[in-house]
């Protein structure tokens, strides 16, 4: 059985738009793309025929940096607003949060993850668990919830020595142990080692982690200058910048994926692309802990990588884009930077790139991993305004239909594979929990 979809507007490679086409999908991989009568001609018996002819159809969106614990921090109460940076980590987070998730915890955060993220059109999606006493086991706990809503995810635990050399070392071999057990299976559950930053861990540390990342072919994740402040750090204790001392213990390559890079020089920007390194932008969280906004656009020219990432913070991935789309005109005060077209290539094609997946495209022999979103605005929609329609004025109640691997995951709007009531009322009990005792 194949699924042909025939649409009113398809969002191709190379941000074409393409009106009146669809695409055919059999098994998990798209199989053809083209008009729709063309597509519909491919029929065989047994296939179904899915009208999408006011609608939109787009790849799914990638969110290639997400800390879905982070969820039951939404509304938390907060004793004393954070003074900065090293305040917002020292007073608030991790002993607010991070330090008090347990394996219940963090379940119920994951599924209404997953929720949100379905009905914002994810359908891939990079994690990184940091709950220092919830190991050993913690992404086990994660991977068990992940893998009932057919998303497609990699997992990963934030590996620090913060706590301890010893937390330090349970951190990386929960990463080892995981990614190890899911690379033997048949899952779109895998994992990816993640370390946190340079002020957290040792070089001895950061070297170990590179190691193990290296035997495991598993790629390695680090936060990289959120704000001023880790440069600032690296500067006192190490004589350089943090993207200089990664290069310099031989830990950056192709299989990295740095998110924030939000205080990188120039210089930093150039080695990043020559080694490869693929960036998660998260815009609208960097603005939330006062980090700065990141120089993506000169990323970007320098011909680096990139994907988006919501940071566990505002999770729709609408929203998102925007944010994506406007801070950087203000920031640069150039309205012609970051258009629509550039956004919508990193939410997709960028993102599944940043990830390692084969997908992020709608072209034969990619994964079948895309949604339909409608495509009636009170406005006319065409070619030449297509993207910029669908990046400022669609929102998830417009998402129609969200496709993993070939299989719907959302199906007329409504999630299969989740129950939303049962998420939400699992998730205020635990968030309930964790907020016991803050005054």
């Amino acid at each position: 059985m194949a699924y042909i979809i025939v649409g009113r507007f398809l969002l191709a490679p190379g941000g074409e738009v393409k009106e009146n086409w669809g695409v055919r999908v059999e098994g998990n991989r798209i199989t053809a793309v083209g008009p729709n009568y063309e597509i519909s001609g491919l029929t065989k018996p047994g296939d179904e025929i899915i009208n999408a002819r006011r609608s939109f159809i787009a790849p799914g969106f990638t969110n290639s940096h997400v800390h879905m614990y982070g969820y039951l921090a939404h509304g938390i109460p907060v004793p004393t607003v954070p003074g900065g940076f090293a305040s917002f980590l020292e007073d608030f987070w991790w002993p607010l949060v991070e330090d008090r998730l347990d394996h219940r915890g963090i379940q119920a955060a994951t599924a209404l993850a997953c929720l949100e993220m379905l009905k914002s059109g994810v359908t891939s999606f990079c994690d990184i668990l940091e709950a220092p006493a919830a190991i050993p086991g913690g992404l086990r706990a994660q991977a068990e919830v992940v893998e009932r809503t057919g998303l497609r995810g990699l997992l990963s635990f934030e590996a620090t020595e913060r706590v301890g050399e010893e937390n330090g070392r349970l951190g990386l071999e929960e990463n080892a142990t995981f990614a190890r057990a899911q690379a033997a299976k048949d899952s779109l559950v895998k994992g990816i080692l993640s370390v946190h930053t340079t002020f957290t861990c040792s070089v001895p540390f950061l070297k170990r982690a590179r190691a193990i990342a290296s035997e495991l072919g598993c790629g390695l994740h680090m936060h990289l200058s959120e704000s001023s402040f880790e440069p600032k750090v690296c500067l006192e204790r190490h004589g350089t910048t943090p993207v200089e001392l990664y290069d310099s213990i031989g830990f950056l390559g192709p299989d990295v994926l740095a998110s924030q890079c939000v205080q990188v020089s120039p210089k930093e920007i150039g080695i990043l692309v020559e080694r490869g390194v693929r960036v998660s932008h998260m815009p609208l969280s960097n603005c939330e802990v006062g980090g700065g906004v990141a120089p993506i656009p000169d990323l970007l020219k320098a011909g680096a990588t990139c994907g988006l990432g919501t940071d566990g913070y505002i999770n729709n991935f609408f929203e998102l884009m925007r944010g994506a789309f406007l801070i950087h005109k203000a920031h640069r005060q150039d309205p012609t930077v970051m258009p629509a077209r550039v956004v919508w290539d990193m939410a997709t094609r960028g993102g599944a790139a940043a990830m390692g997946l084969d997908a992020g495209e709608l072209k034969p022999g990619k994964l079948a991993d895309l949604i339909v979103v409608d495509s009636y605005l009170p406005t006319p929609v065409a070619q030449h305004n297509a993207f910029d329609q669908f990046v400022l004025y669609r929102n998830p109640g417009d998402v129609q239909h969200v496709m993993i691997d070939g299989k719907f995951a959302v199906r007329d709007g409504k999630v299969l594979t989740l129950d939303e009531d049962e998420v939400i009322a699992q998730a205020r009990k635990a968030a309930r929990r964790l907020w016991k005792g803050i005054e």
